[in-house]
């Protein structure tokens, strides 16, 4: 097909970019694709909110993001209204079907290889995001489901350019976007690989999404549809054989549900946050990696402290570590089991844990601490108040011209999901369920409650993390990332280098960021891009290496190389209500503005 620019004028707003930081007292969208904020910035331009932007943003990252987020996934919703200073947040995680069991990644004793696992139907969880969006809609957005699938029919049926990072997903797949026909079809057409530039046309997405239109989410878990992805999903690789065959059924489909939860909400050195409980990890992780951080003095240059200084890294290592530690055993789904949440954030037990930091070495390898004494709702069940991890995933911050804020992130967990593309309707499933332990852990000899055992209509652990800052009780910003469990680790430096460090929420998302997602993991930094801004020196690099850091390269060298996430935030000025968003370079990130009811763009390459 030849290379033309859709007959649609909103959309051809995201080619033409000027600045990254952009003020507007009525609306801003802060997303990783130019073409997604064009979708949200039309919402808010008709009229709509928060939440009618999210929505069609959310259905444009499906066209023009196929490999990180869709409608065969799921996600965390975190929204802020102002009308009633509310906060909360709609939970579209992918469910385990009612025949899913804690060993069937590991029929045998034996744990699948996660290649083969993750590719075959039994690793897609039941499918989240339609509800979640459309619960989202009738219950606080202004337009209707049709209204915010229309910029994402017209993406998909005119197409789009094929950006770098797309382009690179699609060759460095893994295989993801071979071993189904369908899948290859759509990416690799005729066997070669959509490039940079490229056209992408997706007839029988706009299709479904004409049909989500036309009838409502019921079109998604009853019928024809529903009935093609139970199908889809039996598929499995030829060396698992049947025990590769998903286990969703029609019935799982029709019974799925949201859940309306209360945020998890910390503090820090007189900042609120607020932030996604269990079935994510994000907010735990990253409110208990703060608690132990706040003893230490992260901004002060003087003590030897300051951005990017060793003392600074060290001491974050070191919490991260922690705080990962109690991760892997505590933090799972806890509609299913119980999790100390009020434990692990309690300042006694956060005291204990940080008195394992030494400043002048690094500490043997932590293990999970014993929250349950500084817990009292241990052992008793937590509903939430039903209402009606990757290296991709995405996500993205709006304010409205009202002060409603949304921060959302979702996914089909790995890059391109499971790989299957639903046949004739151009979505790709997740691959979720593999976010389960592969081998239980559950053991009560060793007290271990198997948290993130697989079970059925359990939801899997996330490590997705949509947080909202907040000063004298209004919100402030807005933000979150991408990047499986380095998710946690891309919020907490952003959040430092606001409040510690002072900077702007552009140059918070610029700085280089450092992550460690295992207690005996190696530390990993980034470096080398021109944009990330203050480096992280070598003189630095080697203080950490004598303190026994592993993962930063010889000694002597720059070491860090690795590419941490993309966060996009939105940021309410206290002082004048003015709007601001930033966008991530690390992919083609797009701020959109709303003026006068005009929309322009600004994108981050």
């Amino acid at each position: 097909m030849p290379l033309r620019l859709p007959c649609t004028r909103w959309l051809a707003l995201y080619l033409f970019s000027s600045s990254v930081l952009a003020a507007s007292p009525d609306g801003v969208v802060a997303v990783s694709h130019p073409a997604a904020a064009a979708a949200g910035a039309r919402m808010l331009a008709a009229g709509g909110n928060a939440i009618d932007a999210a929505a069609a943003v959310q259905f444009a990252l499906n066209v023009v993001e196929p490999q990180s987020s869709g409608i065969g996934g799921g996600g965390f919703m975190l929204i802020h209204l102002a009308k009633t200073n509310e906060t909360f947040i709609v939970d579209s995680r992918e469910r385990a079907p009612a025949r899913a069991r804690a060993d069937m990644f590991a029929p045998e004793g034996l744990p699948m290889e996660f290649p083969l696992a993750s590719t075959s139907g039994l690793a897609v969880g039941v499918p989240g995001t339609v509800r979640g969006v459309d619960t989202a809609l009738r219950r606080w957005g202004i337009k209707k489901l049709a209204d915010t699938l229309a910029p994402a029919i017209e993406l998909a049926e005119h197409g789009f350019r094929v950006n770098r990072f797309l382009a690179a997903d699609i060759v460095n797949d893994g295989g993801r976007t071979q071993l189904h026909p369908e899948t290859a079809a759509i990416f690799r057409p005729g066997g070669v690989p959509l490039a940079e530039g490229d056209w992408l046309v997706q007839p029988d997405l706009a299709r479904t999404f004409r049909l989500l239109a036309a009838k409502g989410p019921d079109a998604f878990y009853r019928g024809q549809l529903a009935r093609a992805i139970v199908e889809a999903q039996q598929r499995s690789r030829s060396e698992l054989g049947a025990a590769g065959q998903g286990r969703m059924t029609l019935a799982d489909l029709q019974h799925y549900q949201v859940a309306i939860r209360e945020p998890l909400v910390g503090h820090y050195r007189g900042w609120t946050l607020a932030g996604m409980p269990p079935p994510s990890s994000g907010g735990l992780t990253v409110l208990q990696m703060l608690g132990l951080l706040e003893r230490f003095p992260l901004g002060d240059a003087t003590q030897g402290y300051g951005f990017g200084s060793p003392k600074t890294l060290h001491v974050m290592i070191e919490a991260m570590r922690l705080a990962f530690a109690d991760r892997a055993v505590w933090i799972g789904d806890d509609d299913a089991v119980a999790v100390p949440r009020q434990g692990l954030l309690h300042p006694d037990y956060l005291a204990t844990r940080a008195a394992l930091i030494k400043t002048d070495r690094r500490m043997d390898t932590p293990q999970a601490g014993d929250p349950a004494p500084w817990d009292k709702t241990a052992g008793q069940p937590k509903p939430s108040r039903i209402k009606e991890e990757s290296p991709h995933t995405t996500h993205f911050s709006i304010v409205d011209r009202w002060g409603n804020v949304v921060s959302y992130t979702s996914t089909i967990e790995f890059t391109w999901g499971s790989g299957i593309t639903v046949p004739g309707y151009g979505f790709l499933l997740n691959n979720e369920l593999t976010d389960f332990n592969f081998v239980p852990s559950a053991d009560a000899a060793e007290g271990n409650p198997g948290a993130n055992d697989v079970a059925p209509g359990k939801r899997p652990r996330s490590s997705m993390a949509p947080t909202l800052l907040f000063r004298n009780g209004k919100p402030v910003a807005a933000y979150g990332s991408p990047g499986g469990a380095t998710i946690i680790n891309s919020v907490l430096n952003v959040t430092l280098n606001l409040i510690d460090h002072g900077m702007t929420m552009q140059q918070a998302i610029d700085a280089p960021r450092l992550s460690v997602t295992h207690a005996t993991g190696k530390a990993s930094c980034e470096g080398g891009q021109t944009f990330m801004q203050p480096p992280i020196s070598t003189a630095t690099l080697d203080a950490l290496r004598k303190l026994g850091h592993a993962g930063l390269g010889e000694a002597g060298m720059e070491g860090c190389r690795e590419t941490i996430g993309s966060v996009q935030g939105i940021v309410i000025d206290p002082s004048n209500g003015a709007h601001r968003g930033a966008a991530d370079a690390r992919r083609e990130g797009a701020v959109t503005r709303l003026r006068a009811e005009t929309a322009s763009t600004a994108t981050r390459h």
